[in-house]
């Protein structure tokens, strides 16, 4: 049985692999939308209009990217990024949040929970296309061809895209991997919350500075006692200590 949802591709042009896409969004019309203008573009699409089948579709099709609707039916559209990060099957998959809500906090939670990126209602569609391209141009970065490198009781992996303490794995989001990742390939450099946006996020994420602080808090949380290697520095942001964590 097909699951429900909007239109799936169905011509295929050539044999080349296509990125998959997941649109759980309530509206019709706008998931129909989205379907038409990112089947113009070349990506094979999944669309869901509850957040129950949208986990489902999710766990069936293993998408490359998921559109994300903040608020649907059945299960809500916060509740579903939290189970997708704490699934292994899909906590590395990118997830694009759409909402009409445009308090601070509404980002910050949706950011502690895992999600990529983050798109107000109403919106351009030429400019959600381009957020599209470079959130799957951010993952193909960060799979595979990569090395790994190990600071004191801490280590990240690339390849694996796996960061451990004491080489007990860690269940990060992708990214707080990436934060991680990014202060330990330059240990002892003071980051600015700016620089942590454009190096480890990506310059056209839709992020706020106090999201950075967000992850740092999660990240250092599920560190332990290791989380001491995290360096705040006053006035400027954070950086990865130097040297060992063994006798500090």
């Amino acid at each position: 049985m097909q699951p429900l949802g909007c239109r799936v591709t169905t011509q295929i042009k050539s044999l080349m692999l296509k990125s998959k896409i997941l649109v759980i969004e309530e509206d019709r019309s706008l998931a129909d939308q989205l379907d038409y203008n990112l089947t113009s573009s070349g990506y094979e699409i999944f669309c869901a209009y509850d957040g129950q089948n949208g986990l489902n579709l999710a766990r069936s099709e293993n998408p490359d990217l998921i559109i994300l609707d903040a608020v649907l039916p059945v299960v809500d559209g916060l509740e579903v990024c939290r189970e997708l990060r704490a699934l292994a099957s899909t906590r590395e998959i990118p997830i694009m949040m759409l909402t009409t809500k445009s308090l601070e906090t509404d980002q910050l939670i949706g950011f502690s929970l895992g999600a990529d990126d983050y798109v107000e209602k109403p919106f351009s569609v030429r400019v959600l296309m381009e957020r599209v391209k470079s959130l799957l141009r951010r993952r193909d970065r960060n799979v595979g061809g990569a090395d790994s490198i190990t600071i004191g009781r801490v280590g990240v992996d690339r390849i694996k895209h796996q960061a451990s303490v004491d080489q007990k794995p860690l269940d990060l989001t992708p990214s707080e991997f990436r934060l991680l990742d990014t202060m330990m390939r330059q240990p002892g450099r003071a980051f600015d919350r700016t620089e942590l946006i454009d190096l480890a996020l990506g310059s056209d994420a839709m992020v706020l500075e106090r999201t950075i602080d967000v992850h740092i808090r999660s990240l250092r949380k599920k560190m332990g006692d290791a989380a001491r290697a995290v360096e705040t520095v006053r006035g400027v942001g954070y950086r990865f200590r130097e040297g060992s964590d063994e006798t500090q």
